[in-house]
């Protein structure tokens, strides 16, 4: 079933890209959707998605039950940066399992981040979020958002088992409102969603992706 399959897997890295050229923008800008500043970079970057993310976020806010709002952690990633969080992954799981061998590294790493080549983050179409009140206040999730192994336990699994019934119905509400609105759930992390990449189009049957890798001067990666 797809909800089972990682980014790692090659049927990801095989499906094909029609670029639709939509340019990064910046959250920041409209204020239409609440930016938290914990992964803020110097150039913003964490701030911007894809054009046709912006409406989407925005109509998945508006399905959201009074005084809740959406919280964008991390939007765009640079390609840079996300080879550097791979690496650091890749580091933490061979020093807490070094009997383990490098494809099985490789696969458990990528449940949490992805490798660059196909990672969504760098399409600028993916968007790790949560919910919050008015006043900015976050709700109980069952983990905080990157709460990730070998760090912490399996607890970021969207279908985690191994949190509290309102942390369960919190995150209901954050798939109903996302769900709705086209985005899909990387299902090992209850915050990361997704439209337009080659994740998204694995898991909703598209023969192509829309977005490839970006880049936050307003060009487009090669393939």
């Amino acid at each position: 079933m797809a909800q089972h399959v990682l980014l790692s897997d090659p049927r990801i890295a095989a499906l094909p890209v029609k670029e639709c050229g939509e340019p990064l923008v910046d959250l920041r800008e409209g204020k239409a959707i609440r930016v938290d500043s914990r992964l803020a970079d110097h150039e913003g970057a964490h701030a911007h998605v894809r054009l046709g993310i912006v409406g989407r976020l925005t109509a998945a806010q508006i399905r959201l039950p009074r005084g809740l709002r959406l919280l964008l952690v991390e939007g765009y990633r640079p390609y840079a940066l996300q080879e550097r969080y791979f690496s650091s992954s890749l580091d933490r799981m061979r020093h807490t399992h070094p009997d383990w061998t490098w494809e099985r590294l490789c696969v458990e790493a990528a449940k949490y981040v992805s490798p660059p080549e196909v990672a969504p983050h760098v399409a600028g179409g993916a968007i790790d979020v949560t919910l919050c009140t008015e006043d900015g206040t976050e709700l109980p999730m069952g983990t905080q958002v990157n709460a990730t192994p070998p760090e912490y336990g399996e607890e970021c699994y969207t279908d985690s088992a191994g949190i509290s019934a309102e942390a369960r119905s919190n995150r209901q509400v954050l798939i109903d409102a996302m769900t709705a609105t086209g985005f899909v759930n990387y299902p090992t992390e209850w915050w990361h969603w997704s439209y337009g990449d080659r994740y998204w189009a694995f898991v909703e049957g598209k023969p192509y992706a829309q977005y490839g890798p970006a880049a936050l001067n307003g060009g487009l990666l090669a393939e």
